[in-house]
C-alpha cells in the first residue's frame, strides 16, 4: 500500500517535470521565433512569479487552518454528494467572495476534495471564482444595468451547474470503467 503510494507520487513527479520540461521548450522555440518579445516574456513571468510568492504563503497558511478546523463530516454534509442544490448554491456563493486570482482556488479546491466534496460542487466552485465576483457584478450593474447583470449572473450559474454535473458524471463513468478494468486483469491472472 506504501509502495503504491510512492509509486504514484513519483509518476505525478515525473509528469509534472516532463509539463515544464515541454512549456520550457516551447517557451524557448517561440523566444527563438520572436526575440523582440524577451523583454515582455521575461517582465511578465518575473511580476507573475512574485505576485505568486507574495500570495502562496498566505493561502498555504490559511489551508493549514482548513485541515484542522474544517472537519470532513462538515465538508461532506454541505458540500458532499448528499448536498444536492443547496450545495451548489454554497459553492457558487463561496466561489463568488473570494478576490484574487484564479490559482489560488485549487489548492483549496483539492482541499474539499480530500475531505469528501462532491465533484460537481467543485467545478461550481472553481467556475464561480472565475465568472462571478461580487465586485465585478456591481461594476456589471453600474455600467451594463440590471437586466444585463441578471441575465448573466443566471445563465453562468445555469451552465456551470450544468457543465458540473456533466464533468461529474464523466469521472465517475471513466471511474467505473477502470475499477472494472483492473478487476478484469486481476481477474484474468489469478
Amino acid at each position: 500500500m506504501k509502495e503504491d503510494m510512492k509509486q504514484k507520487q513519483r509518476k505525478a513527479m515525473i509528469r509534472d517535470y516532463a509539463l515544464l520540461g515541454i512549456a520550457l521548450i516551447i517557451t524557448v522555440a517561440i523566444l527563438l521565433v520572436f526575440p523582440d518579445r524577451l523583454d515582455t516574456v521575461t517582465t511578465v513571468s518575473w511580476e507573475y512569479f512574485t505576485e505568486m510568492m507574495l500570495i502562496l504563503p498566505a493561502v498555504m497558511v490559511i489551508m493549514g487552518f482548513f485541515a484542522v478546523w474544517v472537519s470532513g463530516e462538515t465538508v461532506m454534509k454541505y458540500l458532499g454528494k448528499t448536498s444536492g442544490i443547496k450545495g451548489i448554491l454554497l459553492s457558487v456563493f463561496i466561489g463568488a467572495l473570494p478576490m484574487g486570482p484564479l490559482y489560488i482556488a485549487f489548492p483549496i479546491a483539492a482541499a474539499l476534495i480530500k475531505k469528501g466534496a462532491r465533484i460537481a460542487n467543485i467545478i461550481v466552485f472553481l467556475s464561480a471564482w472565475a465568472c462571478i465576483k461580487l465586485p465585478q457584478e456591481l461594476v456589471e450593474l453600474q455600467f451594463l444595468g440590471l437586466e444585463f447583470m441578471a441575465l448573466r449572473l443566471v445563465l453562468t450559474i445555469i451552465f456551470v451547474t450544468i457543465m458540473g454535473l456533466f464533468i461529474e458524471r464523466v469521472i465517475e463513468r471513466g471511474d467505473k470503467k477502470e475499477t472494472k478494468f483492473v478487476g478484469g486483469k486481476s481477474g484474468a491472472s489469478v
